[in-house]
């Protein structure tokens, strides 16, 4: 059924983001907002918009009742969940499902299987996705656990089953440590998700971290639209992508790209994911997907010609995939820079107004913000307020552009990690494409000494 109006769950320059998507194929877009986002610019740009409540997500952008209300009132015939907030929760897309609402995501049963990390790991292997050594699910007492560990070798990493970013996560270097450990890594689970279940794994001693972008139509078709290379992160957030991957040959990837379309066709996936994986010595291990868009989709948009979001709406309507496995080409280089409202050293949040903006231009330069003069960015919300996306036909021009764009960016009232990402691209390391997950922080700290 074609899709005629859209409700955008969700704010900043992914809202926006989904509203020119949706513009372009002729759709009509809702935007919903708190208080403290009345004067952003997707909602300044949308054909309807509506409060959903005060500045606090938890009652307004998760405020599940508020959102379907609001789709209601607006005639909403689907409802585009972004990322974050609520896209990758299964309860609610079943509720959207369940008032007659198009869901432009996957299948609620995928969300639930893939957001219990032992599931998915559980599934992963089932689908032929490659494992990291350890527990076949969670960790029922210490005896287990230091069995397996002993099996599998120092040091190990115990794991929240629920949530991410970095929270629930211990690395064990040795046999006395792991009792104490476990019981921290529960304790912070349980705080941060209100689940206390942990799982092992072998600790990687210097990874990368790459992901495949897939896409599916729910009736078993399936392809991938290559890799992304975030091993660029600090404290588990990822601060620059680049796709494809320095290290992975066109070998490497065809190899993996199989693998992860497969298992999609296999799974019968619907729309958009991110399979995400530990790449060390040339091997792949599976650590999690991701049942949404990602932040970083514009440099697989970037390196493919294909719009990530429109497909997604495409598929919702229940239209087959608009390019095939061989249809799909990869060309040039490309990398996106997370700017965030931070101080650039110390990562300290830095809301306030912008006096002045000026975006970076120029052939194959693209920002994606929701940021103009005289915009008051809130301190409610995730600090990020621009993605600069530069592309090349060489990873080496990629960078002389991207150094260029970044020159160019003019965002003045706050302080940003625009001077962080000026830094990176004059480092050797980063140069030579030589970095993995924890060359970020080692380079900082060194920084800092």
């Amino acid at each position: 059924m074609p899709i005629r109006r859209i409700l955008i769950a969700n704010r900043g320059e992914i809202a926006l983001r989904i509203h020119r998507a949706a513009h372009e194929m002729g759709i009509e877009t809702v935007a919903v907002h708190s208080t403290a986002d009345a004067d952003a610019m997707h909602v300044r740009l949308a054909d309807h918009a509506i409060c959903i409540g005060p500045p606090a997500a938890a009652q307004s952008y998760l405020d599940v009742a508020a959102i379907i209300s609001a789709a209601e009132i607006a005639g909403a015939d689907a409802i585009h969940p972004g990322y974050g907030f609520l896209s990758e929760n299964a309860k609610f897309a079943e509720i959207v499902e369940a008032h007659d609402i198009a869901w432009i995501g996957p299948k609620p049963e995928h969300i639930r299987t893939m957001g219990d990390k032992v599931e998915a790991k559980r599934t992963a292997g089932a689908l032929g996705l490659p494992l990291v050594p350890g527990s076949d699910g969670a960790i029922s007492d210490v005896a287990e656990a230091r069995k397996l560990a002993d099996e599998i070798g120092y040091p190990v990493i115990i794991k929240a089953a629920s949530g991410g970013g970095g929270r629930g996560m211990k690395v064990c270097n040795s046999p006395d440590q792991l009792e104490t450990l476990i019981k921290q890594a529960g304790n912070e689970a349980k705080a941060a998700f209100g689940d206390d279940t942990v799982y092992l794994e072998k600790y990687l001693g210097n990874p990368r971290h790459i992901e495949f972008q897939v896409f599916g139509d729910g009736e078993g078709n399936a392809i991938h639209l290559g890799e992304r290379d975030c091993s660029l992160q600090r404290r588990h957030q990822k601060v620059l992508e680049e796709a494809p991957s320095p290290v992975l040959t066109p070998e490497d990837r065809e190899r993996m790209g199989g693998i992860v379309s497969k298992a999609m066709s296999d799974m019968g996936y619907r729309g958009a994911g991110t399979i995400e994986f530990l790449w060390e010595n040339g091997e792949f291990y599976f650590i999690e997907m991701n049942t949404r868009l990602q932040v970083e989709h514009p440099v697989t948009e970037a390196i493919t010609g294909v719009d990530l979001v429109r497909e997604q709406i495409r598929i919702a309507e229940g239209k087959a995939l608009s390019v095939t496995q061989d249809e799909l080409e990869f060309t040039g280089h490309a990398i996106e820079c997370r700017i965030n409202a931070e101080d650039p050293w110390t990562f300290a949040p830095s809301p306030g107004k912008v006096t002045t903006y000026h975006a970076a231009g120029g052939m194959h330069v693209r920002v994606d913000s929701g940021l103009y003069a005289g915009y008051s960015i809130p301190p409610y919300y995730d600090s990020m307020i621009a993605k600069l996306i530069v592309s090349g036909r060489t990873r080496e021009g990629c960078i002389m552009r991207l150094k260029r764009a970044l020159e160019e960016m003019v965002i003045e009232g706050v302080k940003t990690s625009i001077p962080l990402h000026e830094e990176l691209l004059k480092q050797p390391d980063f140069i030579s494409g030589d970095y993995s997950i924890k060359w970020l922080e080692e380079w900082l700290a060194e920084r800092e000494s």
